[in-house]
This record gives structure tokens, C-alpha cells and sequence, in this order.
């Protein structure tokens, strides 16, 4: 613990002085009234009491996201939708003004100690934690270090209700740098960072966590976690080696058992397991938590949080089935709504104007024009911006060299490009500025979960896409919302035009078969894959193989280790093993496994973003492949 001491004490002069000196008075200006600071229930109630929580994700669950998650909602109860910024790093937040202005924009000039407060008369608010629309609002952070951590903190308390420790991020960049669930067995300096926070910040402190190997463990866990400080709890039902094919399932029967041996009064939130909206009362019944987040299910469907339309309430926006056993909503009604948000707040524009959403039995005579005066062009006018052309097996089985199609489209023409000229008093639309607004980054990964299914079916949009590579290259996005559009509304007049039939009937058949066939398989993913699966032109959850699974499907592979390992267990058993028998030797033990993945499924290394901070989205420099993410979230 002395050396502990020692490096506490120097990062916290190196912090301070980063900081300047106006830093140690920050939060206690003269005649500014203090908050009272609430603990605990009574915190949770003051906010709300929130039942839905948006997970924080790095480079993913940023404002624009934040904002259309909510839109989905009623506007009375947008406010009840708590909401997590993405992680961000303590350290670089405290050194870097510009690490920290192109992650969090709560006002309009860079981000400092003496920055205008919200009870400060110059204060006009921006963007995060917006007191008008993008409240509640909890800033994560990963840190090892408390000093690092008190001033990060220190720095956004007053644009949010509380700062929240990351405890749980799994991947490699962590166990680098000593953070997230790497911390998990120095108890001692995670009950220092959360007591440091509980004792000086003026805002409450929480924390998530991943479950250890036992629930005694992990009760022991949330206990010092607790007792350090933490208002809320927030446990991630997997544990930290559960993550790409190893994902797995969460185990709510841990969130439940810590339910029942922690006090009444504590306020816990359940992670895992969420693909739609029937699973989120699933959650809190089999777990007992106050709220349930999600995370990835959020990313395919931000309109997860919200209850589905009534029969014959569909509008415009939400698919249903003929026979109503399936229903959605639609991607070009979420593509619009997410690029409306960009405008009116990123860009600070009036969107286009757009003719209304085609639905069955409007008007084709927009269609049929624009697919006849369509031109169709080579990629060759953007191979300075991206890879080269791609071939593709068309329906018949034919190769096809990718083209995009331009077609006209009813908007304005402030769609096609920006204007970033006389920004004098407006420094975030610079040119530069919009480079790496964490909102025109973030666009690119987002579109490709919203549209990971369309684009299996029309792969052009896939190559369009990877080549907007920037939310400010926002006449690129408004191409592909046209493109997306067009093949919703063909999409659409063929499920009518077969009576249904064209919804993947083969397909649901199959899915039908492999859920008889592995009805008492705890390890088949065929059941959430049956009940989640909907048309290409609906946004829908992308289910992830269970480990036995991607073992059998060559996804992933033993190492050398493990299979000498097997081989000694199947000799000493005097008998051949199985599939299952693998899975429980990978997979069953408290160490985390070697596990070896093919090349084309191999773990992505997170890389520097554009924003500054660390992307685990892949670069789509050379390769229009959809990118297989590894979220760093907790």
C-alpha cells in the first residue's frame, strides 16, 4: 500500500497541475448554493426511480444515441430513461483538453475547471446532460488511480447526477492498462476510488460490476463496493472472461441471489441478456433489480425501451406481421429519426424535408421514377476515399461487380454538404471540430448495427456505407437513407404482394426445427434466434453463437493446451468426449481459458479512434466486411 500512497500522491500533483490552479475551488465557488447531496434510494427516487437504463459504451452510447433511444418514448416519459455517457478514460480526460472536448460537449467553448456552471449566469448549456433534454444522465469513467478519477469527476459534476466507476470492461486494453474488471482482485484500491468520490464529490458515486466465480464471492464484491460509498450497484450477470464467441448467457440467478443478501434498501441494476422488449420485465422479475440496462440489444434496436404500438396504432414507422405474431420497427423510420437528430442537434440544421414513409398502398409513382431515372455509376469515383470494388454473388448465383445508384431524392439541398464558414461563435461546426465530434464519429458503427441484416441483403448499401466514414460527410448518409428507402418500400410491396410468404419462410422453418430439436439444450441458441428473427427491413438483435456452438462451427479453437488437456481427461474417462464435454472444459473452469479464434473471427485490437480516444469499432480502411465490434463496456 505505500507504494499505492506514494504514486496517489504524484498523480494527484500531475493531476492538479494539468488542471490549473483554479481546479481545487471548482466546485465550491463563493455565493454559489451547494447541492444537496442524496445517497442511495433516496438518490435513485430523486431521479425518477428509472426502470430502463441506456449502458455506457465507449464511442457508442453518446448524446445523438442518447437522443434517439429517448425519441422512441413518450415525451412524458423521455426523462425516465436513464442514461449512461460512453466510458472514458480518467486520466486522459483530466490531461487532455482535447481528449475531453471531443468526448463530452456540455457547453459550447472547451471543457476547464472554471468553465460556466449551471448556476453561473454564463452558463448555456450544449449538448451532454442538457438539463432540457438529456437528463438523467451518469458520466462513466475507467481509472486505477484515485486522484486521476477525483478530477475527471470534479470536471463533469456539474453537467450530471452522478459519475459512474467502470469495473467491468473485459477486453485486452484493460488488462493493459489495469482497469474495468481487471481491477477485480485489488479490492483495496476500488474501495479507495469509490470512497475517494463518495467523500468529495458533490454528486453521488456508482459503480458496475461483473460476477465473480461463486455468489459468495461476488456478494463479498458488491459489499465493499457498497460500503465504499456506491448510491447504485450495477452487475453485469457474466463473467470478465465471457466476451466475444465466449459471451454466453448472463446469469440472473447471481443478480438474484445478491438481491436477497444485500440490504432492501440497496438499489441494483441487472446487465444481461436483453435482445427485446419482453425480455426487460423478464429481467427484473427473475432478478429482483430496481432497473435492467442494456447494452448491445440498445445498439441493434434503440427502440428497445418502448412499448410496441397497439394493433392498428402501427403508423408509418412500426412493421407488424399479417398474422401479427412479429412486428418492429422499421430501418429507414430509425435511419430518419437518427439523422434528424444530427441535424437539429449536432449540426445545428432544420433537417430535409421528406416525403412521408412509404407504406403499402401509396402512391408508386416515386418509386417507379426514381428507379428509371437512376444512374447507375462505378465506385471509381470514390477509390481515393475507400477499398476497391468488391464482387458479389447475386440472387442467381451470378457475380456482380458492387455499383451505387444515385437517385433523386425530396430533400433540401442543405443535405449534400455543410456549411462550416463564419463558425466565429460556433468553434464545434469548424471543419475540424466536426471531424471528431463524438456524435459524427460514432455514425458510421452505428448504422452498420441498425442495418447488420439489411446489408447481408443488399450488400451496395454495405459498401456505401463503408465509405461514409464520417457523420459529417452528411450528403453520404442522406444517399444511403435514400437507398435504404427505396429498398424498404420494394421490400414491403413483395411481403404483399406473396400474401407473407417472402419473409424468410425457409428460414423460420429451419428455426422452428432447431428449437424441437434443442429444446432441453441450455447451450443452443436456436429458441432466441427463432423468437427475435424479423425481415431484413426491420431493425432486430444480432444473436451471437453460444460457446458450444462457435466451437462446432469452427469459430473458435482449442489451443495446443487445452486440446493436450482433453485428450489426458478422454484417456483417463476411457472414452471419446463430445461437443458439450469441450465446451465444459473451455469454458467451466474459474481461470480464463486459452481459446484460440480462426483468423477470420480473430479478436479485434482496439485502435485509435477518431475522436482521440480508443475505438474497439474496426477501421474499414481496407475491408467493406461488416465490423465485427467488441464493445469495451462493462
Amino acid at each position: 500500500m505505500a507504494s499505492h500512497s506514494t504514486t496517489t500522491a504524484s498523480s494527484l500533483t500531475s493531476a492538479a497541475a494539468n488542471l490549473g490552479a483554479t481546479e481545487a475551488n471548482a466546485t465550491t465557488t463563493p455565493g454559489a448554493p451547494k447541492r444537496t447531496k442524496l445517497h442511495g434510494r433516496a438518490f435513485y427516487e430523486s431521479i425518477g426511480s428509472p426502470k430502463y437504463i441506456v449502458a455506457p459504451m465507449v464511442d457508442q452510447s453518446e448524446f445523438a444515441w442518447r437522443m434517439l433511444t429517448r425519441s422512441f418514448l413518450p415525451a412524458d416519459e423521455q426523462h425516465k430513461l436513464l442514461c449512461y455517457t460512453p466510458m472514458f478514460h480518467a486520466r486522459l480526460f483530466t490531461e487532455a483538453p482535447k481528449y475531453r472536448d471531443s468526448h463530452f460537449q456540455p457547453i459550447r467553448g472547451p471543457l476547464a475547471a472554471d468553465s460556466p456552471r449551471p448556476d453561473s449566469p454564463d452558463y448555456v448549456p450544449f449538448l451532454d446532460g442538457n438539463p432540457d433534454f438529456d437528463r438523467s444522465l451518469f458520466v462513466q469513467f475507467c481509472a486505477n488511480d484515485p486522484a486521476y478519477l477525483l478530477s475527471a469527476a470534479k470536471l463533469v459534476a456539474p453537467y450530471c447526477d452522478a459519475v459512474d466507476l467502470n469495473l467491468g470492461c473485459p477486453q485486452g486494453i484493460a488488462k493493459r492498462g489495469q482497469y474495468g474488471s481487471f481491477l477485480q482482485e485489488n479490492q483495496e484500491l476500488i474501495f479507495e476510488l469509490i470512497n475517494t468520490l463518495h467523500k468529495e464529490l458533490d454528486i453521488p458515486v456508482t459503480a458496475k460490476i461483473r460476477i465473480l466465480d461463486t455468489k459468495e464471492a461476488t456478494l463479498k464484491y458488491a459489499q465493499n463496493v457498497l460500503r465504499a460509498g456506491a448510491s447504485i450497484l450495477t452487475v453485469h450477470g457474466r463473467r470478465r472472461e465471457q466476451k466475444g464467441h465466449q459471451t454466453g448467457l448472463a446469469d440472473w440467478e447471481y443478480i438474484r441471489y445478491l438481491r436477497e443478501n444485500l440490504p432492501k434498501e440497496t438499489v441494483i441494476f441487472a446487465n444481461g441478456n436483453i435482445l427485446q422488449h419482453a425480455d426487460l420485465e423478464k429481467c427484473l422479475a427473475a432478478t429482483g433489480a430496481d432497473g435492467v440496462m442494456s447494452a448491445e440489444g440498445n445498439l441493434s434496436d434503440p427502440g428497445l425501451f418502448a412499448r410496441p404500438p397497439a394493433v392498428g396504432e402501427e403508423g408509418r414507422e412500426y412493421w407488424r406481421s399479417k398474422d401479427g405474431s412479429r412486428g418492429g420497427w422499421r430501418v429507414d423510420a430509425v435511419l430518419r429519426r437518427y439523422l434528424d437528430i444530427i441535424y437539429k442537434y449536432v449540426l445545428e440544421q432544420k433537417p430535409p424535408v421528406r416525403r412521408p414513409l412509404f407504406m403499402p398502398g401509396d402512391d408508386v409513382a416515386w418509386l417507379e421514377e426514381a428507379s428509371s431515372t437512376s444512374s447507375e455509376t462505378t465506385q471509381a469515383n470514390d477509390d481515393s476515399e475507400g477499398p476497391a470494388r468488391k464482387k458479389h454473388k447475386s440472387a442467381n448465383g451470378s457475380a456482380s461487380t458492387t455499383t451505387t445508384t444515385t437517385t433523386t431524392t425530396n430533400t433540401t439541398a442543405s443535405s449534400s454538404s455543410l456549411n462550416t464558414t463564419n463558425n466565429s461563435n460556433n468553434p464545434h461546426l469548424d471543419k475540424k471540430a466536426l471531424q471528431t465530434s463524438p456524435n459524427l464519429v460514432s455514425m458510421q458503427p452505428h448504422c452498420f448495427h441498425l442495418l447488420r441484416h439489411f446489408v447481408t441483403h443488399h450488400t451496395d448499401v454495405r459498401d456505401l456505407l463503408a465509405r461514409a466514414r464520417n457523420g459529417s460527410e452528411i450528403g453520404k448518409y442522406e444517399a444511403i437513407l435514400s437507398q435504404v428507402e427505396h429498398k424498404v418500400a420494394q421490400g414491403l410491396l413483395e411481403y404483399e404482394r406473396t400474401g407473407g410468404s417472402s419473409f424468410d419462410v425457409d428460414v423460420l422453418e429451419t428455426l422452428y426445427q432447431e428449437t424441437e430439436d434443442s429444446k432441453d439444450d441450455p447451450e443452443s441458441s436456436a429458441q432466441a434466434r427463432r423468437e427475435n428473427k424479423r425481415p431484413w427491413w426491420v431493425v432486430q438483435p444480432i444473436i451471437r453463437p453460444l460457446p458450444k456452438e462457435a466451437l462446432a462451427k469452427g469459430a473458435l479453437q482449442l489451443s495446443k493446451k487445452e486440446l493436450k488437456a482433453q485428450a489426458a481427461k478422454k484417456a483417463a474417462a476411457g472414452g471419446g468426449g463430445d461437443a458439450e464435454t469441450t465446451v465444459a472444459s473451455v469454458f467451466g473452469g474459474s481461470k480464463e481459458k486459452e481459446v484460440k479464434k480462426t483468423a477470420s473471427e480473430e479478436a479485434l485490437v482496439p485502435v485509435q479512434g477518431q475522436n482521440g480516444g480508443e475505438t474497439a469499432v474496426e477501421s474499414l480502411e481496407t475491408t467493406t466486411n461488416y465490423p465485427k465490434s467488441e464493445l469495451l463496456s462493462g
